[in-house]
C-alpha cells in the first residue's frame, strides 16, 4: 500500500478510525491527487469525495443566473410559512479551485427537507481562472440578491438567513457573516455553520497552529494540497493577510457583530486548530459559539456520510446545529 498515490502516512494511520482506513484503502489510496498533476481545468471533472449520501427529493430545484455566477435553490414541498421560508446559503469546498454547484446537492437537499427551509447553493467562480477576490464577490452577490429578491421570487423570509460552508466554503461563509452587518442596509445573518473552515491563510507548519505541523501528512488535505490551493487562489501572496481572505484578522468590532456560530473541525485535519482559534476568538468577543471536534476523522469526512458511520455522525451533528438555530433565532 505504501507506494500508492494516496497511501495513508504512518504519522496518521493509527489515529484514524478503522472504518475510515478500510474505506480509504479500497477507494481513495490508488487515486492520483489533483495537486500531483499538471494544471488542467478538466481536473474538476474527476470523481469527487466517494461515499456521499443520495440527493433527496424536494419540492423544487431551480438554478438562477446572477451577474458572474449562478445559484441553485432547493425549495421544500408544501406552502411557505406566513413570513416565508427561512433561508440557508451553502457554499461548497474545494480550495476555491475545485468543486461545483453539484458538490453539495445531497447536503443542501437534506437541510431543505429537514428544516423546511430554502437551501441555496453558490456556484462561485473558481481559481486559477478567477483568483481572489472573485469567490468573495460572488458569495456577497448571492447574499445581496437573496436579501433583495428572495421574498418576491422565492417566498423567502429574508430576516432569517443562515450561512454555511465547508473548508474554503467555510471561509466564504465566515466572510458573509462578517460582511452582512456592514452592508447598507445591513443584511441580517442569524447563524453561521462553519465546517472545517479556512480562517487564516497565513498559517504554515512553523505556526501559529499546531495542527499544520501535526497533520501535514494527513489524508486528503495534506500540506502539499493545501499549498496548491492557496497558490492558485492567491497569486499575490500579500492578499492572504487581508481579513477578506482570512477572517481571523477582521477587526474586533466587526467580529463582535457576527451571528452565533457552530464550528465543526476534525481531529486529523490540517485546518483543525485555526477553526478552533477562530471560534475561541469570537467567544472572547461575546459571540455565542459551539465548537465541535470530531475525533479520529480527516478533513473531508462529512461528504462520506452515505457509507461511513463516523461521517454520518458529523453530518447529523451539523444538521442538528442548523435546525436548532432556525428554531432559536
Amino acid at each position: 500500500m505504501a507506494d500508492l498515490p494516496q497511501a495513508i502516512h504512518p504519522d496518521v494511520v493509527d489515529r484514524l478510525r478503522p472504518e475510515y482506513v478500510k474505506f480509504h484503502n479500497e477507494h481513495i489510496a490508488s487515486r492520483v491527487p489533483p495537486h500531483a498533476l499538471p494544471w488542467d481545468s478538466n481536473i474538476r471533472n474527476a470523481p469527487t469525495v466517494p461515499g456521499g449520501s443520495p440527493v433527496q427529493k424536494v419540492g423544487s430545484v431551480r438554478d438562477i443566473p446572477l451577474q458572474n455566477h449562478k445559484i441553485r435553490v432547493f425549495t421544500p414541498s408544501g406552502t411557505p410559512p406566513e413570513k416565508g421560508w427561512p433561508v440557508y446559503i451553502d457554499i461548497h469546498g474545494g480550495g476555491w479551485t475545485l468543486g461545483s454547484i453539484d458538490t453539495q446537492n445531497a447536503f443542501a437537499s437534506r437541510q431543505c427537507n429537514e428544516h423546511k427551509c430554502l437551501a441555496i447553493s453558490v456556484d462561485y467562480r473558481l481559481a486559477p481562472e478567477h483568483p481572489y477576490p472573485a469567490a468573495v464577490e460572488d458569495a456577497v452577490a448571492t447574499l445581496k440578491w437573496v436579501h433583495e429578491h428572495g421574498k418576491a421570487e422565492l417566498s423567502a423570509d429574508v430576516n432569517r438567513i443562515a450561512v454555511g460552508g465547508s473548508s474554503s466554503g467555510g471561509n466564504l461563509a465566515a466572510l458573509l457573516a462578517l460582511k452582512g452587518p456592514q452592508m447598507n442596509p445591513p443584511i441580517p445573518v442569524i447563524f453561521q455553520v462553519l465546517m472545517v473552515p479556512v480562517t487564516d491563510n497565513t498559517a504554515t507548519v512553523e505556526g501559529p497552529y499546531p495542527s499544520w505541523k501535526e497533520c501535514q501528512n494527513t489524508v486528503w488535505l495534506n500540506l502539499d494540497r493545501m499549498n496548491w490551493f492557496q497558490n492558485y487562489y492567491f497569486p499575490n501572496k500579500e492578499d492572504r493577510a487581508k481579513w477578506e481572505a482570512s477572517p481571523m484578522f477582521a477587526p474586533d468590532e466587526m467580529l463582535a457583530k457576527v451571528a452565533p456560530a457552530h464550528i465543526a473541525v476534525n481531529e486529523l485535519d490540517i485546518l483543525r486548530d485555526e477553526g478552533i482559534a477562530y471560534g475561541e476568538k469570537l467567544r472572547r468577543l461575546g459571540v455565542p459559539v459551539e465548537i465541535k471536534v470530531h475525533k479520529g476523522v480527516p478533513h473531508q469526512i462529512m461528504a462520506m456520510d452515505g457509507v461511513l458511520d463516523c461521517a454520518k455522525e458529523v453530518a447529523d451533528d451539523i444538521t442538528r446545529a442548523l435546525g436548532e438555530a432556525f428554531k432559536k433565532y
